[in-house]
């Protein structure tokens, strides 16, 4: 399955959210990692609401970062992503459904 950099693309249930396997959702939001780095930084996170059509990015890539870092050095890396479901749903109209 491919991922485009700039939307998201997957099954659509019937209330309109997008629907992604745990694995999908970290394989989608690490296109987003544009330094390599293996995390998710309060400007990449800009860049995912934004590419999602989502309106105050600034505030919300900083709404995203301040709910999902729980060790709080500013990055969402891979312990942390899990973190991020409720700010998915919430802000990017994503379920994570199990698979």
């Amino acid at each position: 399955m491919a991922f485009k950099t700039t939307s998201l693309n997957h099954n659509i249930s019937e209330d309109g959210r997008r629907e992604l396997t745990m694995k999908e959702f970290k394989r989608w939001l690490m296109t987003f990692d544009t330094d390599k780095d293996g995390r998710i930084s309060k400007s990449e996170l800009r860049q995912i609401v934004k590419a999602n059509g989502g309106w105050f990015s600034r505030v919300k890539g900083r709404e995203g970062i301040k709910s999902a870092d729980k060790n709080g050095n500013g990055f969402v890396d891979e312990s942390e992503i899990e973190n991020l479901i409720h700010f998915a749903h919430k802000e990017l109209g994503v379920r994570i459904i199990p698979y």
